[in-house]
């Protein structure tokens, strides 16, 4: 029943994700935790946010910008692996905390990002991706974050979704690689991720044709919704633990 439910979830988030270009991972993060617990959840994600930015990519191919994606990249793969890395020495219910906190907190940073990151230029990709790079080997899902910078680029629809895609497909496929070295991604843990990945994939390309149908305004709403109940679903995981 556990996997049943996780790959209905992964198939919607898949159709989210394809809609607005992030959001899987807010949605399947606390059901894989749940399921198998946040340590081993975060490489199951990270294996099917692989799969799943592949699909964006896609799909989106001839819009991406090449030159943001290589700013945006060259910084946050690297910057993911030292994440993963801290992330592995963490107790799993420390895990929990911090990955619901930062969920519950991406709500009124990204609104403030919103606001102020207009205008961006290569190098302010290649800092932000850093930063977030870092932050998704932690953390698990950065994407409100990086919403903000990739639009304030001046990126927008197709161009967006598939130039944020590359740059999150270069940041996980780092941080699986990080998690492989790491002894943390063992068969049955890469299984999982390929299974919920392939549900993420199909759901992708299920939403193209509705990607430019959501208005900003309701986009906004719907994704701060999930930031508050999967950080809030992450701390009750902490509190079944204690």
């Amino acid at each position: 029943m556990g996997v049943a439910f996780v790959l209905l979830v992964g198939l919607v988030a898949g159709v989210f994700s394809g809609i607005v270009g992030t959001g899987s991972s807010l949605m399947l993060v606390p059901v894989l935790s749940a399921v198998y617990g946040p340590i081993e959840a975060v490489p199951i994600m990270a294996v099917a946010a692989v799969m799943a930015n592949v699909s964006r990519v896609l799909a989106w191919w001839r819009t991406v910008d090449w030159r943001a994606f290589a700013a945006y990249a060259g910084a946050g793969a690297p910057a993911a692996v030292l994440g993963a890395k801290t992330l592995l020495v963490m107790p799993a219910r420390v895990a929990d905390i911090a990955i619901g906190l930062f969920l519950l907190a991406m709500i009124p940073l990204r609104r403030r990002m919103a606001d102020r990151l207009k205008g961006l230029r290569p190098v302010h990709l290649a800092l932000a991706g850093g930063v977030i790079g870092f932050l998704t080997g932690i953390v698990v899902s950065t994407g409100p974050i990086s919403v903000p910078v990739f639009l304030g680029y001046g990126l927008v629809g197709g161009a967006f979704i598939g130039t944020e895609a590359a740059g999150s497909l270069a940041v996980y496929l780092a941080k699986t690689l990080a998690f492989g070295q790491s002894g943390a991604l063992p068969v049955e843990v890469l299984m999982r991720g390929l299974v919920v990945g392939a549900s993420l994939m199909a759901g992708a390309f299920a939403a193209k044709p509705f990607v430019l149908r959501m208005k900003p305004e309701q986009f906004q709403v719907v994704m701060e919704a999930l930031m508050l109940c999967a950080g809030l679903a992450m701390l009750g995981n902490a509190l079944i633990r204690s």
